[in-house]
């Protein structure tokens, strides 16, 4: 059974009297293990699609099955409980709270899914330890490099141990290094965590860490051959 499909989505927005149409019958499977890459142009439709994905957004037709579970569009109020327990995010910005220190941050993401007190604290370190970030538990995002914050966004949205990741941008902000560290990351992760990790971007470095390369061009998605790809899992 997958861990993500997304049936024959569509979804349009309205301006005025005129309908938009975003995304058009875009169709796709994630597996479990398996690293997925989305390329396209600026205004293609990748947010839109991953918002609908991580149960952001409802599509205005087709469905979307989330780890064995059909997401109901006509049942809103059980969207947040369905993205909570069964997908991590990970932003380009980071979003780190910078009053809180490392520890925190990820216990915090840990009690918006139900686990408090000394039991959270002591699952983010764990987190923490699976990203290489043991040693800076109690250090504030003001005192860490962009690898480093992006690892902590990596250990929290880990929360609850997510069949898939969703990552927007993820390697962006970082240089050469930290960027081919967290793609290693998200190798690794992968395939202990047996999590579908689906990656937005415009960073040609990201394929070297991939199983596939997707890509959206005018709402439509399209898969690139094996043939065409470059070299594949070099992290």
């Amino acid at each position: 059974m997958p861990a993500l499909e997304a049936q024959n989505i569509t979804k349009t927005f309205q301006e005025g009297r005129v309908v938009v149409p975003v995304l058009r019958g875009v169709s796709l499977s994630l597996e479990r293990g398996e690293i997925v890459t989305l390329e396209g142009p600026s205004g293609s439709g990748k947010t839109t699609l991953l918002s609908i994905l991580g149960c952001i957004l409802t599509p205005t037709s087709g469905r979307v099955i989330l780890d064995g579970h059909l997401v109901d569009p006509g049942r809103p109020r059980e969207l947040p409980a369905l993205r909570k327990r069964s997908v991590g995010f990970i932003f380009q910005q980071y979003n780190l709270f910078p009053a809180l220190t490392a520890r925190e941050n990820v216990a915090y993401a840990l009690n918006l899914k139900g686990i408090g007190g000394a039991q959270a604290y002591c699952q983010a370190e764990e987190l923490l330890d699976i990203v290489g970030m043991n040693d800076r538990t109690e250090f504030f995002p003001r005192d860490l490099s962009g690898g480093q914050k992006q690892r902590i966004a990596v250990a929290r949205a880990l929360a609850g141990r997510p069949r898939v990741l969703l990552a927007d941008e993820p390697t962006a902000n970082l240089d050469s290094e930290m960027g081919g560290l967290i793609l290693g990351l998200f190798r690794r992760l992968a395939q202990e965590q047996n999590c579908a990790i689906l990656i937005v971007t415009h960073d040609a470095r990201v394929r070297t860490a991939c199983d596939r390369v997707l890509h959206i061009r005018d709402g439509s998605l399209t898969a690139e051959s094996p043939s065409e790809m470059t070299v594949v899992h070099s992290v």
